[in-house]
């Protein structure tokens, strides 16, 4: 049952309620909101909705036997949770039934969510960053940057927790800082970093040992070229070896390659432009395999950022009480993976949020999917 694989994970996250007061067990509380998440619901009010329509068969499973708790409470439980042991649970379902493949990309990449600001004690929104699994789609970990801190000092940390032996980590330029790159390698994976100012003298080695690339024709067949809603697109992709680069910046752990993505672009008003990015690997990548990568690491913007604010609506999720937002971040990731794994419907994520609202049956299929087989290759 779904249920059993729920608790197989969640089942053992600490209540911080005092015993005698407890009304309704955590347990039911956790699963009716990530039941409610994968049918749709975007708040507090919504998970109440959703248990009052679905009470009958919530309480065939043994939940709720003295009906369902208002919003408020539910708010408040959520809100009370431990929010890094409730990502240790994550992380660990993750790596459990979702398996690592050689050379697969990981793209780790933040989001605001812009919802969660205080507006009575004026607390700042909260930025979470998420490691993405690219070739099956699934978030595999995430973590909230520390108020005083940023990105950069919340990135190793989520590393540690994840399994990335044999992967290729794609990290934007905010990221490109050696503690980084050394605990990726540190980790069993490798590294593929944007260069930007941040490291000035490294980018500007970057590009003079690329400048031949950046400014002799290259041959038509390494050209991709797209066009599509009135633009045009064209990219190409050239790696080096880094053997010089490597000597000159030795803090740079296994720095091995370095490329440049190319893109020019003319919009459907005639406008056009000519980007550069430049990027270190320690992994000896071919064009091919940097040209997948870096595609692979934008997809992560249409993939699960955008997915997460056109369909699951988060940057409109106005809840801040306590860890709360952080706590209902994950779970809008769990459901994502669930809806992802369930194959048997061939549907948007948008219409299966809707058909696992309406059909119980349907919900239960998206639970058993992505309790057992979430990244199964």
């Amino acid at each position: 049952m779904s249920i059993d694989a729920f608790s197989k994970y969640f089942g053992d996250l600490k209540d911080p309620r005092q015993s005698a007061k407890i009304s309704y067990p955590l347990f039911d509380v956790l699963f009716l909101a990530v039941c409610a998440i994968i049918a749709g619901a975007e708040g507090r009010e919504d998970i109440e909705d959703f248990g009052e329509v679905h009470l009958d068969w919530f309480q065939q499973k043994g939940l709720f036997k003295g009906g369902m708790p208002v919003h408020d409470t539910i708010a408040r439980i959520v809100s009370r949770l431990d929010p890094a042991e409730f990502q240790a649970c994550f992380t660990n379902w993750m790596q459990v039934i979702s398996e690592r493949s050689e050379g697969e990309l990981i793209a780790i990449d933040g989001k605001v969510l812009r919802g969660s600001y205080d507006r009575e004690s004026r607390q700042s929104t909260i930025h979470m960053v998420s490691a993405f699994a690219t070739a099956n789609g699934m978030v595999i970990g995430q973590l909230k940057t520390d108020a005083k801190s940023n990105e950069i000092t919340a990135i190793p940390e989520l590393i540690k927790l994840l399994d990335i032996k044999g992967c290729l980590v794609s990290i934007d330029a905010i990221a490109c800082q050696t503690n980084i790159a050394s605990a990726i390698i540190d980790n069993g994976g490798d590294y593929l970093l944007a260069v930007k100012g941040n490291q000035e003298t490294l980018a500007k080695a970057v590009r003079q040992a690329l400048s031949e690339k950046t400014t002799v024709a290259s041959v038509a067949t390494d050209v991709a070229i797209e066009q599509e809603h009135g633009r045009i697109e064209a990219r190409e992709y050239h790696v080096l070896p880094a053997k010089d680069l490597a000597q000159q910046f030795p803090d740079w752990k296994g720095l091995t390659s370095i490329g440049v993505a190319i893109g020019y672009r003319i919009d459907k008003s005639g406008k056009e432009s000519l980007e550069y990015r430049y990027y270190i690997s320690s992994a000896e990548l071919s064009n091919e395999r940097f040209a997948a990568a870096v595609r692979g690491h934008w997809g992560i913007e249409n993939s699960l950022h955008w997915v997460l604010d056109a369909t699951m609506n988060e940057d409109d999720c106005q809840i801040y009480r306590g860890d709360a937002a952080e706590i209902m971040a994950c779970m809008r990731h769990m459901a994502l993976n669930m809806l992802r794994a369930e194959s048997s419907k061939k549907a948007s994520i948008r219409r299966k949020q809707k058909i696992a609202a309406m059909s119980s049956p349907y919900l239960e299929k998206v639970l058993l999917a992505g309790f057992n087989a979430v990244g199964k290759k």
